[in-house]
C-alpha cells in the first residue's frame, strides 16, 4: 500500500479547522513587534514617580514591613482606598529600566523644615532601593544606569522636586548633591524666594540674581535643572544661563492642553539648541484639553452652588453629584499623550523627547495607561504614527542619558572652578 504526504495546503486547512484562532495569534502586529523591540534594545527611562512621597504620606516613612514587591492591594491607608501605582511586577511589566524617584516635600515657607523633610525623603527612598536589591540598584550616574539597566534591575535616581528644598542656600544644594540628588526642579506649585512657579502670581519675572546663580551651581555639579513647574519666564531665562541641558521631568506640550504646567513653543523652539528634553507626562488633566476645560466648567458650577447655598454642604454635594451625572467626565487615552508627543517633535525634533509619568503623584493615568504597565500601550501607538524602532529607543531612554551625559560631561569639564558663593539678597528690615 501507498502512502502520500498530505499537501502543505491540505495541512494548513486542517489545522486551520481545528484551531480558528491559530492564525490570527500567529500574526503579530507589526506595531506590537516595533514597540516591543524598541523597550528590550532601550528600556524606558522615567523622569518622574512619587512612591516616596506616598510612603510618607501613608505609612510616615515606616517601611520595614511594606511589601514592594506587589502593592495592588495597598488602598488601605488612603482616603479613597486608592492602591500605588507602582510596584517591582508592574514595573518589570512596564518595561522600566530606570526611575528618577521624586524625594518631594510639599511647598513650605518654613524653610529649614523643608531641608529636613527632603533629607528624611532621600533618606526612606534609599533605604527603599537597599531592601529590594534584585529588582532595584541605586544610581548617580549615566554609566551606572546603563550597568543597572543590563542587569535587568531598575535603575534608581533621585529627584528633587521644588527649590525650597534647598532653603535658599547653595551650601544645601550641594550637600544634597552628595546625598544623591541628581536633579532639581526649580520650584512646585508656589514661587521661592528666586523663582517664579507657573501656577503662581509672578514675584521675580522669572529667576532672581540669586536664582541664576543656583541654575550656574547646578551645572558646576552636574545636577539636571528641571523646569517643570516653572513659569514660562524662568523657563526662559534659565535657558539664557543654562550651560547643560535641561529636563522638564513631568510636562506636556501647551499648543495641545493650555494648562499652565505645559511648555509653551517659545519654549520648545529654544530646548534643540539647549539640548534638553520635555519627558511628557501622563496626568490627564495636562494632556486633554477637553478635560481641561471640563474641570473650569466644574469649578465654576461648584462655587456656584457654595455661593447659592452657603452653611448648606449637603445641598452643595447633592447638586454637584447631579451636575456630574450630566457632565461625564472626558475620556483621556495614550492617544492624547502621544499627541503631545507628536507635537515636540514637530517642534523641537525627536531628540528632545522623554518620558516622565508622574504615577503615585496622580489619581489615575490616562485608560490603558493607569499604572506603570501601561508603557507599552504608548510606544505601540507612536509605532502606529509611524515612529522608528531607533526614535522610539530615542524616546524611551536614550535622550535621557544622553542628557545625564552632557550634564556630567559639562560639569567635568569646569571640575576646577570654585563654588559659587553666593547669598540671597533678603529684604531690607523696615
Amino acid at each position: 500500500m501507498q502512502l502520500f504526504a498530505p499537501s502543505l495546503t491540505v495541512l494548513a486547512a486542517s489545522l486551520l479547522l481545528a484551531s480558528p484562532l491559530a492564525a490570527q495569534d500567529a500574526v503579530v502586529d507589526p506595531a506590537v513587534a516595533t514597540a516591543n523591540a524598541a523597550l528590550e534594545a532601550a528600556p524606558v527611562f522615567d523622569g518622574h514617580n512619587d512612591v516616596p512621597n506616598q510612603l510618607r504620606s501613608r505609612r510616615a516613612n515606616q517601611i520595614n514591613d511594606f511589601d514592594f514587591e506587589d502593592t495592588t492591594n495597598s488602598g488601605e491607608g488612603h482616603p479613597e482606598g486608592r492602591a500605588l501605582h507602582t510596584d517591582l511586577a508592574r514595573l518589570a511589566e512596564g518595561k522600566v529600566g530606570a526611575q528618577f524617584w521624586s524625594v518631594y516635600v510639599p511647598s513650605n515657607p518654613d524653610e529649614a523644615e523643608a531641608v529636613q523633610q527632603v533629607i528624611e525623603q532621600i533618606d526612606v527612598t534609599k533605604r527603599l532601593i537597599a531592601r529590594y536589591p534584585a529588582g532595584l540598584r541605586y544610581a548617580t550616574t549615566a554609566d551606572e544606569v546603563e550597568t543597572a539597566m543590563a542587569e535587568g534591575k531598575v535603575a534608581s535616581l533621585l529627584g528633587m522636586e521644588g527649590g525650597h528644598s534647598i532653603g535658599s542656600s547653595l551650601a544645601v544644594l550641594r550637600q544634597l548633591y552628595a546625598l544623591g540628588a541628581r536633579y532639581m526642579t526649580l520650584t512646585h506649585n508656589s514661587n521661592t524666594p528666586w523663582a517664579d512657579a507657573a501656577t503662581d502670581t509672578p514675584a521675580h519675572g522669572g529667576l532672581s540674581d540669586f536664582g541664576e546663580d543656583v541654575v550656574r551651581e547646578m551645572n558646576r555639579l552636574g545636577m539636571l535643572v528641571d523646569l517643570s513647574h516653572v513659569s514660562e519666564a524662568t523657563m526662559l531665562d534659565t535657558l539664557d544661563v543654562a550651560r547643560a541641558p535641561v529636563i522638564f521631568s513631568h510636562s506636556g506640550a501647551r499648543a495641545i492642553n493650555g494648562h499652565p504646567r505645559n511648555v509653551p513653543d517659545t519654549v520648545l523652539r529654544r530646548l534643540p539648541y539647549n539640548g534638553g528634553i520635555v519627558m511628557v507626562v501622563a496626568l490627564p488633566a495636562f494632556l486633554n484639553e477637553e478635560r481641561r476645560q471640563w474641570s473650569a466648567r466644574r469649578d465654576a458650577e461648584q462655587a456656584r452652588q457654595r455661593a447659592l447655598f452657603q452653611g448648606q454642604p449637603e445641598t452643595v454635594t447633592a447638586a454637584m453629584a447631579a451636575w456630574d451625572e450630566a457632565n461625564p467626565e472626558p475620556v483621556t487615552t495614550v492617544v492624547h499623550m502621544a499627541d503631545h508627543i507628536d507635537h515636540i517633535r514637530e517642534v523641537a525634533g525627536v531628540e528632545s523627547i522623554g518620558i516622565g509619568g508622574d504615577f503615585d503623584g496622580m489619581p489615575s493615568g490616562p485608560v490603558g495607561f493607569e499604572d506603570v504597565r501601561g508603557y507599552p500601550e504608548l510606544f505601540t501607538e507612536l509605532a502606529r504614527r509611524g515612529y522608528s524602532q531607533a526614535e522610539l529607543e530615542m524616546i524611551a531612554s536614550r535622550n535621557a542619558l544622553r542628557v545625564m551625559r552632557e550634564a556630567e560631561a559639562y560639569a567635568a569639564s569646569v571640575r576646577d572652578a570654585a563654588p559659587f558663593e553666593t547669598l540671597i539678597a533678603m529684604p531690607a528690615d523696615d
